[in-house]
């Protein structure tokens, strides 16, 4: 990481990420918090939210609160940021509805971000 705060490294993810603020309830084992998704992709996601009782390959539960519905999906924590968020894995096995929206929500991030770009 430079001094910009700028990754330098090899980028490792397969999927690309889009920015963006989607609040969340998001469930663990032993706690269940609020927060707001700042990057998104079709593989995970980071929650930026305390991560108070929530471990690393820990399986949770996200609630994705968008303006049509709601998106629930699982996956297991991958990255722990202390007292800022945690990166989070979707399971692979999530149910197919939920994938497909998944997909189109990612899909029209895609989009959008394709069209800031060309301003």
């Amino acid at each position: 990481m430079n001094l910009g705060g700028t990754y330098m490294g090899t980028e490792r993810r397969l999927n690309e990420r889009y920015k963006v603020s989607i609040r969340v309830r998001w469930e663990g084992p032993r706690t269940r918090l609020e927060g707001t998704i700042t990057d998104l992709s079709i593989a995970g996601c980071f929650i930026l939210t305390e991560d108070i009782g929530v471990e690393k390959w820990e399986l949770i539960r996200i609630e994705m609160l968008l303006p049509g519905g709601v998106i629930t999906l699982w996956g297991h924590v991958i990255y722990k940021a202390d007292e800022i968020g945690i990166g989070v894995r979707f399971a692979p096995n999530l149910p197919e509805v939920e994938r497909r929206r998944l997909e189109f929500l990612v899909k029209a991030e895609s989009v959008r971000s394709a069209m800031k770009q060309k301003k």
